[in-house]
């Protein structure tokens, strides 16, 4: 990248720099996500000596980790290995990337962190998979952060949106206030801007730099193919089954109810959920795929009543979705074109920003009362936000979250849309779409 973008997780990542004691930071996510060049720059800004070690590289040239299973051989091979002399705790950070190549690594984590002898930082792509997968690590010898693409928020800034005309922003959707028409142009032909360009940081500088939709969907198109490659080394027995389920994704958005299917995954009509149940967990850890689970009975918490069995998935960045179902023609994108419907995109970002705020995404599907898009438990009120994604005109016909409001009183609504207006009806907050990053 030839730009730094601000990210939010640089806060926990300074944070851990300046806590003496803490359990080691784990930050895992998808590839390109930024996970790398964030814990670089700002480790390399702290810290005197910055050691930087890509097991990836390691694993395909000349395999130094590959049996290191003591602290004392860590050492060794990092001091061996450094371009500079390594000083203490204080002044020098280790950042072991993709240490997912090298699981025997993770168990060291906890005995790294007891010596004290330097501070050490881990990444992963595929981390998440390796993580559930060992069972020796023990709590509370690290602290694991899920690293997303830039959210709709870090958008803005990268695009010279200043902080302050965000929170004033806030401040009058807090408020129920009227949006000025001007303010809410200019958002909107950001929130478009971000359906094409997405959020991985690579495509936000390309896309920034030169605006060249070409350019920028040829390197989407590497970034899919790469996440489909990924998917393949998730599982050695089935590696084809995780593949299978990534690839249906885009189709199953497709479908009249949106959720997967499991006979639809590789066309065989007697598959059952449980067939792939280890290949949604994978991709879903791997932070590549969002989960959205069912919940017939919205109450809080949600998870009580979930249906682990019925659920949605979401590529992880809405910049591959449109690239996938648009290529380079951006016009249903930033154009109000009656035939298209942008439904499955608009839902794709609310899966991206929701999971960003830090929620666990359930959607609800009952036959009484019909289908609502998301709901998240809201910890605050001990109750639930039920939230229903319009991207067309329409945007109060929701006879769904009508019902399930007369229903159920513990529940509140919001109705997200392209109208700027914000206001309040039955229960039911109406909120412009990008304000989705404060929810």
């Amino acid at each position: 990248m030839s730009v730094i973008f601000e990210r939010k997780i640089g806060s926990a990542i300074e944070d851990y720099f300046e806590t003496d004691d803490a359990p080691i930071l784990v930050i895992d996510g998808a590839r390109q996500v930024g996970k790398s060049f964030i814990i670089r720059e700002l480790g390399k800004r702290h810290y005197k000596n910055f050691v930087e070690i890509n097991m990836i590289e390691d694993k395909e040239g000349p395999g130094l980790f590959q049996n290191v299973h003591t602290t004392k051989d860590l050492y060794y091979t990092v001091q061996a290995i450094a371009d500079r002399p390594l000083g203490d705790y204080d002044d020098t950070l280790i950042f072991l990337d993709e240490i997912q190549e090298y699981g025997h690594l993770l168990t060291l984590l906890k005995f790294l962190r007891m010596e004290h002898r330097y501070k050490f930082i881990v990444s992963g792509s595929l981390l998440g998979v390796e993580l559930r997968k060992t069972s020796s690590i023990p709590i509370g010898s690290i602290s694991t952060k899920r690293m997303f693409p830039m959210d709709i928020e870090e958008f803005l800034w990268a695009n010279g949106i200043q902080r302050d005309l965000i929170d004033d922003l806030k401040d009058m959707i807090a408020n129920t206030e009227e949006i000025p028409d001007g303010l809410h142009k200019r958002m909107m032909d950001l929130f478009k801007d971000y359906l094409i360009c997405g959020g991985l940081p690579y495509c936000v500088d390309i896309f920034l730099q030169t605006r060249d939709v070409v350019k920028l969907r040829n390197v989407q198109k590497e970034i899919y193919e790469l996440y489909g490659n990924d998917a393949s080394k998730y599982d050695v027995k089935n590696k084809m089954h995780t593949k299978a389920v990534f690839d249906s994704i885009p189709s199953s958005i497709e479908n009249k109810r949106k959720r997967v299917f499991a006979k639809d995954i590789e066309g065989k009509e007697h598959a059952r959920f449980d067939d792939y149940k280890d290949d949604f967990d994978n991709l879903v850890d791997s932070g590549v795929v969002l989960q959205v689970t069912c919940c017939s009975n919205p109450v809080f918490p949600l998870r009580e009543s979930s249906k682990r069995n019925l659920l949605k998935l979401h590529i992880c960045d809405v910049g591959l979705l449109s690239c996938l179902l648009y290529r380079n023609n951006v016009r249903p994108l930033r154009e109000d074109i009656p035939q298209i419907n942008l439904g499955k995109v608009y839902e794709c970002v609310a899966a991206m920003q929701l999971s960003s705020n830090g929620h666990t995404l359930y959607y609800c599907d009952n036959k009484n009362h019909g289908e609502v898009d998301y709901l998240v438990d809201d910890y605050d009120d001990l109750s639930v936000k039920a939230i229903e994604i319009k991207s067309g005109k329409d945007h109060k016909r929701h006879n769904a979250i009508d019902k399930l409001m007369d229903v159920n009183d513990s529940c509140r609504g919001f109705v997200l849309s392209n109208s700027g207006n914000v206001e309040v009806q039955d229960r039911i907050t109406y909120l412009p779409i990008y304000a989705l990053m404060f929810i």
